[in-house]
């Protein structure tokens, strides 16, 4: 099956916006470069051994840091760990190859509907890492900017591969804003947070809530020697922070705009 799928995504992937227009696939149709490139990157988190080995190689050093921070001597407060979910360890591919093909971006109500099915497979080496954590008596916060409309789907989800810690007191949902900064304070103020996870800089430290290009740089630099020891990166090519930011953090460009900005910020030769 999982050929038979990869053949057939790689002929959507060709034919797509000639279906629509009638014309080539090269022929550049308004909205072509984001839907071919939502298709690309789903194909490489989906397909790619490399993108396996990224995300293993992620929590690798994150086990590394575990067994660090439960050696050293105790702070007063128990340890903890605070993850992002969606492509930090939940894949959500599925829903943008979905809409890619409908000739659709991201949509609110077809994301809900994507969530509410509890189906999203979980990244190469996800559940192993936590479950050790969970043995070293470390607790798990689940901070995601998924708000309340996804939460049952969400517990059905992690439940469903039996994540540690999976109840609504660990699952930190979005409320109102989309920062995480007051929400990783409300864990620290009780826990040691030991280590942090997430495939977004603004996962991290409200240093990256909706920055620039050249912020988003400037402060990697700033911080690091987090990366890699409480901060452990997840890669993903789909969207994000990097992205909005691109869009200079706007969201009512339209998907001509988008292909316009898009070719404006490559360098080619």
């Amino acid at each position: 099956m999982k050929y038979v799928a990869f053949f057939t995504l790689s002929l959507l992937l060709a034919c797509t916006s000639a279906k629509k227009s009638g014309q080539s696939a090269t022929s550049g149709q308004p909205g072509q470069l984001v839907f071919d490139g939502k298709l690309w990157s789903s194909l490489f988190q989906q397909r790619a051994a490399e993108y396996q080995a990224l995300c293993i190689q992620a929590f690798n050093i994150a086990r590394l840091r575990v067994d660090e921070a439960v050696q050293q001597s105790p702070s007063g407060k128990p340890l903890a760990i605070i993850t992002d979910i969606d492509e930090t360890f939940l894949d959500n591919s599925p829903n943008s190859v979905h809409q890619a093909l409908l000739g659709k971006d991201f949509d609110q109500q077809a994301w809900y509907e994507w969530t509410a099915k509890g189906s999203a497979d979980t990244l190469p080496g996800a559940l192993g890492f936590f479950n050790y954590a969970a043995s070293k008596h470390i607790t798990v916060f689940y901070i995601t900017n998924r708000d309340e409309k996804d939460r049952a789907g969400t517990l059905s989800n992690l439940q469903k591969y039996q994540f540690p810690f999976s109840d609504n007191e660990h699952l930190i949902v979005r409320q109102t804003e989309s920062s995480k900064e007051e929400r990783r304070q409300k864990v620290m103020a009780n826990y040691q947070v030991v280590l942090m996870l997430g495939d977004n800089l603004a996962d991290f430290s409200s240093l990256f809530d909706k920055k620039t290009e050249s912020e988003r740089a400037y402060f990697v630099n700033q911080v690091a020697n987090e990366f890699g020891k409480r901060f452990i990166v997840l890669p993903n090519a789909n969207y994000g922070g990097w992205e909005d930011a691109i869009y200079e953090n706007k969201r009512t460009w339209t998907l001509a705009q988008k292909d316009s900005i898009i070719k404006a910020k490559v360098k080619g030769y």
